[in-house]
Order: C-alpha cells, then structure tokens, then sequence
C-alpha cells in the first residue's frame, strides 16, 4: 500500500460479491479506501492498467440467442454429419453454407464473457441465464475479460516506483458541464484567449467560478452559472478577414478588434459517485467505466499546463524544461511532459512522463528552406535563383501546412501555408479593393520601402479559396508547430538523445513537473474542483520473474544453459543453434564501394561460412558464381535490378537459397530488392552495409548467421522445459497451440492516400513454438480494424495443420498497435473473424484468448530503495542502483493496472540506454482461463525464443514478427505508393483528392512464403 502524507484510512469500499469462471474473484475482498472531510475517493492497495483517457465503453456485438447446440455441431451443416474425408494432407473444410457467419454464436465450451448490450447503467438489472450470462432480450454483448485471481504470486517481490501519482477526489462533488458555441469559429489558441478574457470580465455571470476549458465546445465548472444559457461577447485585437487585402497585407494602424459572440449553455450536471462506485468494484463486472466525471476532471487537471505550455496529443512541451536543442533541418527538439488521468486498482491515478518531441524551428522562411531542403543550401548567396518543377513541388511539402506570421508589420494575424504560386514573384500581380492591377514587388516596395529580393521564387499561397500571397522573405515559422515531416536519420538520432535518460534522471525530471510551474498541480484548479493530487510516486511490490532453461544445438558443447547473468543474455562460443541449416546455393551481389571495400569480400565469405560452421550452421564456402559487383544506381532502376537478380537465380539452376546483398549506403533500393527477390524470383535475402565488413567482429558475424539461419529455415534455442511442462494444467503434448500475433502499420501522418498493411502471423511448431509463417495483406488508409482477417487466419490454419497434422486445440492471438480506445471494437470485429475463420472447418470450436500488446504507453517502473538504510559507506552503492534498469522479469499486476480487467505489465529485456519500458499486456477475451501466473510465465518464456538474438526481447515474439511482417508489406508498396496528394487547379484553389483504391500487395513466391524471410 502506498504511504503518503495524505493517507487517513478509514472508509471501507467492500466490492459486491461476485464469481467468475467457477472461481472465487480475486477482488472479493474489502478494499481500504481513504476518508477525509471531502469523502476523498482513493482505492490505494491494488492498481489498474494503461489506458489512454477516456476509455469507451463496451461496444456491444449482438450474439445470437441459440439453445444450446449439440456437442460438435456448432458450425456444421447437414452434409457434415457424415465422416468427412482427409484427403492432400488439408483440413476438412465447411460448406458455404458454413462460412456465412454474420454473428457469433454462444457456443457450448469454455464459458464466454457476455453482458447486456445496454452500456448505461440501468435501475433493473438483467435476468441471468445459463451459465451465469447476463440475459436482456435476444442480444449480448462483449465484456474484456476479468482478472481471474488477485495476481501473480511466482518470483521474490522488489520494491518499485511508478510514474502515477494517486488523485483523491470529493465523489459529492458536482461538475457542471457547459456547452460553449463561439462565433465566428477561432483557433484553439483564440478560443484560450476568449476564455481567459471571458472568465476575468464576467466574474458575475460564471458565479466567480474558474472553469477549465478543453479548447473546442466544452466547460466544466465546481458550481453553477447565474443562468443557464447565457450570451456574452468578447472582442480581440484580430485582424478580421474583410480588412485583409488580396496581397495578405495589412496596415498595423488600420487593425481592428475583431468580435466574438460566446453561447454558453448547461448540458448536463453529474457527481463522481458512479465512478466511485466502478472504482470500489461495486455493482455488476458488464457496467461501463463511467465517462462524464472521469473526462472532466481529465480536462481540469490539464488547464493550468495548456496555459502555459503547447500542448500536442497528450503531451505538453515548455522551453522552461531545458530550453530547445537544435537538431538539423529546421527543426528543434523540445521536451515536455506527457500526462493522463486513469483508473487504477489504487484509485484514481495521474500518469506523469517525460516526454521529447521535435518543433518546426521559429526562423524566417528563407533560412528555414536553407536548412530544410538540401537543394537550397546556398541561397542566401543566390537570390536570383529559381526552382525546377521538381524543386517547387519538394519546397511545396516542406512549407505545407505550417503557420507564419509577417514581420514587415505590427500584427498579431497568423496564417497558415497552403500552397506555392504557380509564378515566381517578379510576374505575381493582383486586384486591389478599387479593382486596379498592381504588380506585388512594386506594391511592397511603395507601401512598405521593402525591395523584394528572391524575386524568382515563389511567393506563399495562404487562403484556399482566393488569391492572396506573401513573399517567402516576409514570413517567419511560428512557435510551437509540432514538426510532422519525417525526420532524417540524423534528426531521429538526436531527438532519441534528447529523451534517453537512465532512471535517476527520469525520475527527477518526473517528480520536478508535479512540484514545478507548469505541471498539473500548477494552477488553482486543484483546490477549485477538490482534488487532491499525490506529489509522491505509487510505491508498490513487482515480481521477478525467473528465466526459463534453454535447449541448444545437440553438436555443441553446451547444449542447455540458464540465463544467469543479470541482462539475461547468452552466448554461443562452445555451443550450436538449436536447429542449424544447410546452405549449399548462395549468391552475393554488391552495390557500391570503394575498391578497398571490395578487396574485403573473399574474406568476408570465409569468416562468415567459419562463424556458421562454429555455430551449427552449414554455409558453402563457394558461390554459386563469382561475387557481383555493382554500382549503387543500379538500385534506381528496377528492371535492371529484376535481371540481374533472375541471373544469379538462374546460375542455381533456379533454385537459390540465399542472396546477400552488401550496399555502400541505405538507399531506398533497398525495397525494390526485397519485393524482388520474395515476390518476383523467390529467394530470401540478407542486406548488410561495407561499413560493417571493416573489421568482421565475431559478434557481427554471429548476429548475420542467426539471422540467416532463421531466414531459411532453422532455428537459435527452444526452451528447455517445453511449455506444456511448464502449464501442466492447461497445456498438454499431445494437443497443439498455435500462437498468432497480428499488427497493422499505416502510413506517415502527411501521407493521406498509401494503405495500411496487416500482418498476421502463425506459430507452425509444437511444442516448441519457434517458427511462424506470415500473411499480409494491404487494406484501406488507416483502417486499424484487419479487414480481412478471416481468411489470413483460415490460411494460417490450413498451414499449422500441413505441418503437424491437425488442427490446434487452442489460439492465443496477441494483437500489437491498438490504443485503449479502440480496444472494444477490435475484439467486437476481430475476434469474430477469428471464430469465422475456425467455423470453416467442421466441428472446430477451439478456445480463442485474445490479447493485446501495447508499447506505446508512458508507463515507467523505477526501483525503489528509499526504505533500506543508507549508510556512508553503502549510499555509492544505493545510487548506483537507482541507477540501473528493473531487471528482466519484472512483472507488475497489482496497484497500477485496470481495477477490473485482466492485464499486467511485464518488463522482459534490460534496458542497455534510458529507462526501461515494460509491455502492457491487456487479455481481451479468455476462454482458455489463464491464471495471472500461467499467462505470465508463457509470455515470459516464449520472450526467450525470438530468433535473431542471444537475449529475451521486450515484446512477444508473436507480435514481434507481426510487426516485422507488416513493415515488410510497407516495403513492397513504396514505389507504387507515391500518389500526388493534391490536385491544384487553375484559381490556385487546392482541393483534396479522395484516397486511391486500395493497392494489393504483390504475391509472395511459393518458396519462401512459408518461411521467416521477414525477421
């Protein structure tokens, strides 16, 4: 339990009693709750999970209301009484009539988790049914499964810290929530500024209150307007768009307030006791987190810092946390800090992180471009320099969209850059409000003495519906643009810099925006709405996990071994890969180099085959033809980089196993070679830079043999204990699992038009559960839902079964890349695809558990030594490790995570830079009823098994490969993807192009369509 300066505890908050799965719940106990005058909320012994706010509730998916169904007859029809023939080594498959699956049916089996669809809360409660469902009419609906236990009890506890920070909150007290209409319709900057003007001078109206302000429509204010609808007015020193004339300028002396009208009127009131209630674990598992009071104290507690600092997303960016570094480009780095109000076992809690991100640098235009575009480097010297069609357009991407401001006048007007004129500004003319034609340079020139000198560049289109330019020279970057380009390599590497910092660090950095001037407990809002929000870190107990015994190579001196050093990685200098491979037909081929780089090749080739040889794996010393070289433009040009490939194909009698490629430098060739050889000639590749082949390290060499290994058909490790052993109760030799993962990447966020591609991978080995096979698929622009999920895991299926020989008696499918919003629509779709892709086999009904993985949370663990004594003598030690990363096994299922639900965080690698980010793990749907123990130490060991290193990774290898997979699918897409985003017409208007049909990917080749080439 968390001890804080706060803590009074005395009110008691005893959950209703309630079973699950035929087991007592573990949350069937009395939780302690903090009391004090304002009946603060503050559940503080267990905790919840890492949810972006605000959580949806569930959406509900309409089950059929069937009697039950007799045994093995739940997807079948008639013509499948019968025995059905096994015939090519093929599953059996359904009829039509089987496949069309419109709605999930409750089948017998594993009891499912239902709820009733009506996601209010309602003063009757449903009926219960069979098997304990929640009845209402004909439908049901989806509820995430439940913690099935009070948590993990496997490994010694260590004393850690968390980034949460407990919220205590008054649940009698009412917010009122007001709806706010402004006309016209400003900025969200504008509308900060209404509203702090409109709080200092109406002070009567709002009953002295200091409402917080989300920025768009709504208020939530600690007491009650004089009225409920009330009118005011509010006028700023704006510029107004009438007074603009059609060259964008404006005379500082002529500027007018500009006028606003603001509706304010009430929407609804509402207390925090409903989400006491859900806190407490009061009433029934299927009643939704309530939203209202949750989101409006989310709004309040982040008032104070979008005052004072920029927010973008989540996240907040002030100078006043380090000022901003300068990372190339034109663009700055600036840090700031993330923030969001969740539900947790302990209460409510507010997740504080630090946070970096890159800002577009606030200089003038033209030593922006100087930075920004390579091409304009030295233009400052060459101002009568143009620009090719090719050049306009690049210079176009890199202006679009960014807020500049004038600084040959006094104005507080802020516009934004839409597009380029199609003429240089020498030949740019315009109408004036009396209709006379003015030239623009000599309009500038008699009205402001300016004498424009990049006459031959364009000048800045800034309205998209009529003519009205400013000279690139005129203009300045505004503050706090987010910069939404892709960063360079360079760029990216400094900005990871800027945000690596050890735990210490991290943590000092964290605790100083909650004590600081511009973090959440900054402002008055605090005391206004009675909140009282923790100062001090969630102390609480994680676990350590222990690592599993891994099985090597039998050919190997040591065949099996325990990680024991405290990164938990290994080596294999006396020992074989678990599975090596033959590799007889192999080509090289280089693009690039210095001759000195070249002359390294035949050693290259021999240190490689004896690494592989030392390894278990069998690499020919012989090419299948001498070593090609090429110069690095041949990656330009497709069709001849498709011959050259065939050729060397061809020179193994059209049956090569591997190509290594060796560049000079990236190039973005590199996505043709790879669509090439897997989708074209059928060959899996490896790509590596000269760079690296300068001293041919071991370690270099192993990491290329491992993943070679892995590309072609082998294996590194298996676990010892294979999992069955180790989850006796659930898993068995005899009866197959299949883990699957499944990711979808989309597009860059200035890309409006590529697709987004899913992947979905299967494991196709048991017990060992070490080799996947992969499907991908493209599907509409960021389409998170996988469309066509359904057969990528009939066809996953049909594989697992030609390798083993029958059907897997479970599916453990773990889903990367969906955010806490979108958690209830992915299981109500895909999960229902799942069960449609079984239902096409006859009398095939496995249990399914669904699981999502999530890395992008800000989530951070700190060990927490505070309450061992420090002497003189032992305080260099203790700091040391605060230092140091939590280790590898750590498991956190209490105090932080979701007060219902059944998720954990696990941190299964050591963090070698920075601070280490555990995976949240959040089981979705369980029919397999895991224990917190059993779902823990299965992920935790199948961490062990990724093939491309010697040490467990920080996610799942399921959803690893998946993720790999699906940025293979990106690849095969990048030169067809280059659609023009817009269609510019003859008035300068811009209007955007509705997004392309959606491109398919290529085919993979037969031959390697079953294998990893992707990892």
């Amino acid at each position: 339990m968390e001890e804080t300066e706060e803590s009074n505890a005395n009110r008691k908050c005893t959950p209703k009693g309630r079973s699950f799965r035929g087991r007592t719940n573990p949350h069937d106990q009395q939780l302690l709750q903090y009391s004090n005058p304002f009946r603060f909320s503050n559940q503080n012994q267990y905790q919840s999970c890492p949810a972006l706010l605000p959580l949806p509730p569930p959406i509900p998916l309409q089950l059929t209301a069937t009697p039950p169904l007799p045994q093995n007859q739940g997807c079948r029809s008639k013509t499948h009484l019968q025995k059905p023939s096994w015939k090519l080594n093929k599953p059996p498959r359904a009829t039509s009539s089987d496949t069309q699956v419109s709605v999930l049916t409750v089948l017998p089996g594993p009891p499912i988790q239902t709820a009733v669809e009506d996601t209010q809360r309602q003063a009757s409660f449903p009926l219960r049914g069979e098997n304990g469902r929640k009845v209402m009419g004909a439908t049901q609906a989806l509820v995430a499964a439940r913690r099935p236990d009070s948590g993990g009890v496997e490994g010694p506890a260590i004393s850690l810290l968390a980034n949460h920070f407990l919220v205590q909150f008054d649940f009698l007290q009412r917010i009122f929530h007001y709806d706010v209409d402004i006309s016209p319709n400003p900025s969200k900057e504008v509308a900060r500024m209404i509203k702090r003007k409109l709080v200092e001078e109406n002070s009567v109206e709002l009953s002295g209150a200091h409402p917080a302000f989300d920025g768009r429509k709504n208020l939530y204010s600690p007491v009650e307007f004089q009225n409920d609808r009330l009118e005011l007015f509010i006028s700023l020193p704006i510029p107004t768009s009438k007074s603009l004339p059609p060259s964008g300028v404006l005379q500082a002396k002529h500027q007018q307030f500009k006028l606003f009208r603001i509706n304010i009127k009430l929407v609804s009131k509402f207390d925090g006791k409903d989400l006491n209630s859900y806190l407490c674990k009061e009433g029934d598992d299927w009643i939704p987190l309530p939203q209202d009071y949750l989101h409006a104290l989310d709004i309040v507690l982040r008032e104070s810092p979008t005052e004072k600092c920029v927010p973008v997303g989540r996240s907040l960016y002030s100078s006043s946390m380090g000022g901003t570094k300068d990372i190339g480009g034109g663009a700055v780095g600036l840090r700031g800090f993330f923030q969001s109000l969740r539900p947790t076992q302990q209460g409510l809690a507010l997740n504080v992180d630090f946070s970096v991100t890159a800002f577009h640098e606030s200089i003038g235009v033209i030593p922006y471009l100087q930075k920004r575009v390579e091409f304009l480097r030295d233009l400052s010297q060459r101002k009568t320099r143009g620009l090719t069609v090719e050049e306009r357009k690049e210079v176009e991407k890199a202006l679009k969209n960014i807020r500049v401001f004038v600084r040959h006048r006094e104005t507080v007007q802020r516009y934004r850059v839409h597009s380029l004129t199609e003429e240089i500004t020498e030949n740019l003319w315009f109408e004036d409000r009396d209709g006379k034609i003015l030239r623009l340079v000599n309009y500038f020139k008699d009205h402001y003495g300016y004498d424009i000198q990049f006459r031959n560049l364009p000048c800045l289109q800034i309205s998209r519906s009529k003519p009205c330019y400013l000279p690139m020279e005129l203009c300045m970057i505004c503050e706090g643009q987010k910069f939404l380009g892709k960063l360079s390599d360079d760029q990216t590497a400094r900005i990871l810099r800027m945000g690596c910092q050890r735990p210490r660090e991290r943590k000092a950095i964290i605790d100083g925006v909650m004590r600081g001037a511009v973090g959440p407990t900054s402002g008055s809002q605090e005391r206004e709405f009675k909140l009282h929000v923790s100062r001090e870190m969630t102390r609480l107990n994680g676990r350590v996990l222990q690592p599993p015994k891994l099985k090597l190579g039998e050919g190997g001196l040591v065949r099996d071994l325990i990680p024991s050093r405290h990164d938990r990685q290994w080596n294999l200098l006396e020992s074989h890969v678990f599975e090596g491979t033959r590799i007889e037909r192999w080509g090289l081929i280089s693009f690039g180099g210095t001759p000195d780089q070249k002359s390294n090749i035949p050693r290259f080739i021999i240190q490689l085959s004896q690494r592989c040889e030392q390894l278990g794996i069998f690499l020919s010393k012989n090419t299948v033809m001498s070593p090609q070289f090429e110069p690095i433009q041949l990656l330009n040009n497709v069709s001849l980089l498709e011959s050259k490939l065939k050729k060397i194909h061809a020179a193994a009698s059209n049956n090569l196993q591997l190509l290594i490629c060796i560049m000079e430098r990236k190039h973005k060739g590199y996505a043709d070679l790879k669509r090439i050889a897997e989708t074209s000639i059928g060959v899996v590749s490896q790509c590596c830079l000269y760079q690296n082949l300068g001293k041919l390290s071991s370690q270099f060499l192993a990491n290329l043999a491992l993943k070679i290994n892995a590309k072609v058909g082998g294996c590194t490790v298996a676990l010892y204990n294979s999992l069955p052993s180790q989850i006796p109760r659930l898993l068995r030799q005899d009866e197959p699992v299949i883990f699957m993962g499944a990711d979808v990447t989309h597009p860059h966020p200035l890309d409006d038009f590529s697709p987004s591609i899913a992947a979905v991978v299967g494991s196709m080995n048991w017990p060992a559960a070490n080799k996947y096979v992969s499907r991908m698929r493209s599907q509409t622009h960021r389409q998170e839902i996988i469309q066509d999920l359904s057969a990528m895991v009939g066809e996953i299926l049909d594989d697992f079964y030609q390798q083993v020989s029958q059907l897997p008696k479970r599916i453990i499918f773990f889903r990367d890349g969906v955010s806490e919003t979108q958690f209830y629509k992915v299981l109500q779709e895909e999960l229902q695809a799942i069960r449609s892709a079984c239902c096409r086999f006859p009398s095939y009904k496995p249990p399914i558990t669904f699981a999502v993985v999530q890395k992008r949370h800000h989530t951070r663990l700190f060990r927490n030594e505070s309450n061992r004594p420090q002497s003189s003598s032992s305080s260099s030690a203790g700091n040391q490790v605060l230092e140091e990363n939590i280790p590898p096994g750590t498991v956190v299922d209490t105090v932080i995570t979701h007060p219902r639900e059944f998720d954990f965080y696990l941190c299964s690698h050591w963090g070698v830079k920075g601070t280490s980010r555990p995976t949240h793990y959040h089981i979705l749907w369980d029919e397999n009823q895991f224990t917190s123990d059993e779902v823990q130490k299965l992920v935790y060991s199948l961490c062990y098994t990724f093939v491309r290193c010697t040490k467990p990774v920080s996610l799942v290898p399921p959803a690893y490969y998946a993720h790999l997979a699906a940025y293979r699918g990106r690849l095969y897409l990048v030169e067809r993807s280059e659609f023009t985003p817009f269609t510019t017409t003859t008035t300068c208007q811009l209007s955007r192009a509705a997004p392309p049909k959606t491109t398919p990917l290529p085919k993979l080749s037969e031959s390697v369509k079953k294998l990893m080439f992707y990892c």
